[in-house]
């Protein structure tokens, strides 16, 4: 039994590795316990009702209807469960989608290890936890194919582009200074201009953008 205090955490991935890294992370944080690991979508309902997890942490490669659908049952069975969702689909439309099925938090899978802690929290407070690299995505709506094919307002520099590619290979900004030398700040910078230049909202407004460009 765990105490008030604790925070029981059910890991669902048919990842071994990804399981093992989620179990060694959790582990180590106060007050987080690893209650249980599920290996697909019918194990993570068996598991749940059995061991009462106040968390599923749900990993999510591929998956996305399947992983939409145990959502929706894991809350119809325990309303007051929180699911999380970390995915390598930063897609607005799967975000709303497994949100509007109960889900209470969606992170990318390369967020950083605070940011997973931040979002169980978070969750265990009754908030809702969406990655800040989808939250404007979210507010502001998806862009259309038709909008993300304009050009941008002013030429990128080369610098501009350099970063651009980064982005759209799914570096951090943090990641990005690191490879090119500089400051977080200076890549931050240059991010902003880029969002200017490219009436870009969100990340994801920045990838299409790279793509429509032919930048990598």
């Amino acid at each position: 039994m765990k105490d008030n205090d604790t925070t029981g955490i059910l890991v669902a991935s048919d990842q071994i590795l990804l399981r093992a890294g989620l179990r060694e992370l959790l582990h180590t944080e106060p007050n987080l316990d690893v209650v249980g690991e599920a290996l697909d979508e019918n194990e993570t309902i068996y598991l749940t009702g059995r061991l009462e997890p106040d968390i599923v942490l749900m990993v999510v490669l591929n998956r996305r209807e399947a992983s939409i659908g145990v959502t929706k049952r894991l809350k119809a069975q325990h309303p007051d469960i929180g699911v999380i969702l970390v995915t390598s689909c930063e897609d607005t439309t799967f975000a709303r989608d497994i949100i509007r099925a109960g889900a209470s938090g969606y992170l990318p899978t390369r967020a950083a290890q605070s940011e997973l802690i931040n979002a169980i929290h978070a969750i265990r407070r009754g908030d809702l936890y969406i990655h800040p690299s989808m939250t404007r995505c979210l507010l502001y709506g998806q862009t259309s194919p038709a909008v993300a094919r304009v050009p941008p307002r002013k030429p990128l520099t080369r610098r501009e582009a350099e970063i651009l590619g980064y982005i759209a290979q799914g570096h951090t900004n943090r990641q990005i200074a690191e490879l090119l030398f500089v400051s977080v700040r200076t890549v931050e910078s240059h991010r902003a201009r880029l969002q200017g230049k490219l009436n870009a909202h969100c990340r994801m407004d920045l990838v299409r953008h790279a793509a429509n460009l032919d930048i990598r």
